[in-house]
């Protein structure tokens, strides 16, 4: 067996798990376990984590994931008492809390901060220890960004919906910045015994404009999870194409794994909305809102289950988006 056909069989049994699990919070940390990377590989330096050496730990994976969602109350409070409110801080929680308990990699320490002249130079995420052996510094990135539109496929055209971030100055960041860190001289004297390997961890969404089919940057991985984008303007023509479909805003701490189902008498109160509706909800809104399509499968019949989801922006965003790709920052 190669080296990548245990991540392979971890994440497509990990991905299978997510239907029957019913706590979102561990279908968080499930996703990001399982979901693909949104980037391929970059050699020497930018070398993928992989959380599972073996079959038998992604296995065990499961079975440890099944039990956590009957009592998620330690999951939970591990969450909730940090007070996260950012996204990557979120998935941070998560993936630490797994390799606390969770049956594969062990935690060395997290949050590590390099100090130089008594300023902060860098943190890394994590100092794992893989069950062989290996001595690991893994550095996290959850990201959701929109491709700006237009016919490029460069990272420069994937951008935060606040147009704040870009996927190519993040990926500078990481591969000249973050990775190095465990390997300078400053860091051996903070008395983590390496050499570390490092190895990045990035995970989210891309999300493509709803009537348009760009091209795909070679830097991204081509399995990534995918979404749609559309303006304000754009959104009752999107909505009238879903015919049958209930629509939902999805808060920034949801926006990791697709959402449990919803018993189809309960489409109301879960807040399931009409895209009539959602209309009257985006009317009140300003900046980017994340929203999900839910539909019943088997149709008519079954459940309501998340089968779409994308953001939807303010009418002068695609207009900034497509100036900020093509920006000298």
């Amino acid at each position: 067996m190669s080296a990548l056909e245990p991540a392979a069989e971890s994440a497509a049994a990990l991905d299978a798990l997510q239907d029957a699990l019913s706590d979102p919070t561990v279908r968080d940390l499930t996703w990001l376990l399982a979901s693909s990377p949104l980037l391929r590989a970059f050699a020497p330096v930018g070398e993928l984590a992989t959380v599972f050496e073996t079959r038998q730990q992604s296995v065990a994976a499961v079975a440890w994931l099944r039990e956590l969602d009957r009592d998620p109350s330690a999951l939970r409070q591990a969450v909730t008492a940090t007070r996260i409110a950012r996204l990557g801080r979120y998935a941070e929680c998560l993936l630490g809390f797994f390799l606390q308990y969770g049956p594969a990699a062990r935690l060395v320490a997290a949050n590590v901060a390099l100090r130089l002249a008594g300023r902060t130079i860098g943190e890394c995420d994590f100092l794992v220890e893989s069950a062989s052996g290996r001595r690991l510094h893994w550095e996290l990135a959850v990201k959701c960004y929109l491709h700006a539109g237009g016919d490029r496929a460069e990272l420069a055209d994937y951008v935060g919906p606040n147009l704040q971030d870009r996927f190519d100055l993040k990926l500078t960041h990481l591969l000249g910045h973050q990775l190095p860190l465990s390997a300078r001289e400053e860091f051996a004297a903070l008395g983590h015994m390496g050499p570390w390997h490092p190895q990045m961890f990035v995970k989210g969404w891309l999300f493509y404009r709803w009537n348009d089919a760009p091209p795909i940057a070679q830097a991204v991985d081509p399995s990534h999870c995918r979404g749609f984008w559309a303006s304000r303007a754009e959104w009752p023509a999107l909505g009238a194409s879903r015919a049958g479909a209930r629509w939902a805003v999805l808060p920034r701490l949801a926006w990791l794994a697709r959402r449990p189902p919803v018993a189809h008498e309960d489409a109301d109160a879960a807040g399931l909305s009409t895209a009539d509706a959602l209309t009257e909800r985006l009317a009140q809104q300003t900046g980017p809102i994340m929203i999900a399509a839910f539909e019943r499968q088997p149709p008519g019949l079954g459940h309501w289950r998340e089968t779409d989801r994308g953001f939807v922006v303010p009418d002068e965003w695609p207009e900034q988006a497509w100036a900020y790709a093509r920006a000298v920052v």
